[in-house]
């Protein structure tokens, strides 16, 4: 078999790998946290008509006309008692698709995390889900909060450059608020420069008015230790969250011009943060995939070197009694190699 051809062939098996659809990982979204009391007033069973209420409410959350494009959407379904309320809110800088698949991921989550409970709230990175057999609409809700830090402090010794980092998240956070409760998305963005630049996100559920909206905002700024180098604090009906990278989709927001550094920080004065922690997370069902494409394509380039290298030191070989004898004064390593050599290459 002509190494030409077999040269083609495994550079073709690399490429079909590494574009399979298949090496793609599957878009796996991660909880943050669920609220899901089990007590035996909040509880319900599989044969009962608010569980029956219950599917037809996420089927309606879950379904393909649902309201992905505005990452927001509320449903009832039945009567009382046995009505269920429920919601998604997606968050503001995500796509379409992306809230889609989030939402779906959560509705098969839910009668798994929070089996034969009432009153549930799934927190996800993109996404929450919620429902309730109480009216949970245009209401402020507090019960079933959440709050995820960035366990690293402010790497500072010097306690008012420490303050003036809180003093300086609290006040764009809750500028922040403030734009968000005034929006109709109730969504806000904002990044700041201290000089290291800093993220910043709020929203509401769009059905909340603007003071509950603004309320609700407040209460979870006030809820985090703000001398970490970052955190966020979720409620039902609003979260707030700041870091020290960019947490959500810069192109897909609105963000305001980072406000400077008072005047009489000089940059010496200037704080200097850690960087994050880096964390991996790994999507289910990926990773033996991802395993043979990083073993196939390296083995296949180092095979075709090998391939290369023999034939041309063979070739060499060959072609060293069929040269003219060297005249008087000529530099061997100056010899070019004719036409005919690359074609005997190809076909070695």
């Amino acid at each position: 078999m002509s190494f030409f051809w077999l040269f083609l062939f495994l550079l073709h098996l690399s490429f079909a790998y590494s574009l399979s659809p298949l090496s793609a990982p599957a878009q796996t979204f991660i909880s943050l946290n669920h609220s899901c009391p089990g007590t035996t007033i909040l509880s319900y069973s599989r044969n009962s008509t608010y569980f029956t209420n219950l599917k037809t409410l996420l089927s309606s959350l879950s379904s393909q006309n649902a309201s992905y494009s505005s990452g927001f959407q509320t449903a009832t379904a039945g009567q009382a008692p046995d009505r269920v309320t429920g919601l998604f809110l997606c968050r503001g800088d995500v796509s379409q698709e992306v809230c889609r698949n989030c939402v779906a991921f959560s509705v098969n989550e839910t009668l798994d995390l929070c089996r034969n409970s009432k009153e549930v709230v799934l927190y996800y990175d993109e996404c929450m889900l919620r429902y309730s057999h109480r009216n949970i609409l245009s209401t402020v809700t507090y019960n079933g909060s959440a709050i995820l830090l960035n366990g690293v402090n402010i790497s500072s010794t010097n306690q008012n450059q420490v303050d003036q980092f809180r003093d300086l998240v609290s006040s764009t956070l809750n500028q922040a608020a403030v734009e968000a409760a005034n929006s109709s998305k109730k969504f806000y963005t904002r990044k700041v420069i201290i000089p290291q630049t800093l993220y910043l996100l709020v929203q509401c559920t769009p059905d909340l008015t603007r003071q509950d909206c603004l309320r609700c905002l407040q209460k979870s700024i006030n809820g985090m230790p703000l001398y970490l180098i970052g955190g966020r604090f979720i409620y039902p009906s609003c979260n707030s969250r700041y870091e020290i990278y960019a947490f959500y989709n810069e192109t897909a927001t609105r963000t305001s011009p980072p406000p400077s550094l008072p005047p009489s920080s000089t940059p010496q004065q200037q704080l200097k943060l850690a960087p994050p922690p880096q964390i991996s997370i790994r999507g289910k069902g990926g990773n033996s995939l991802v395993i043979v494409i990083a073993l196939v394509v390296p083995i296949t380039v180092l095979f075709i070197i090998f391939v290369a290298v023999f034939c041309f030191r063979a070739k060499k070989t060959n072609t060293t009694y069929e040269r003219e004898p060297l005249t008087e004064g000529k530099d061997t390593n100056n010899d070019k190699l004719s036409p005919q050599f690359f074609f005997s290459f190809f076909s070695c």
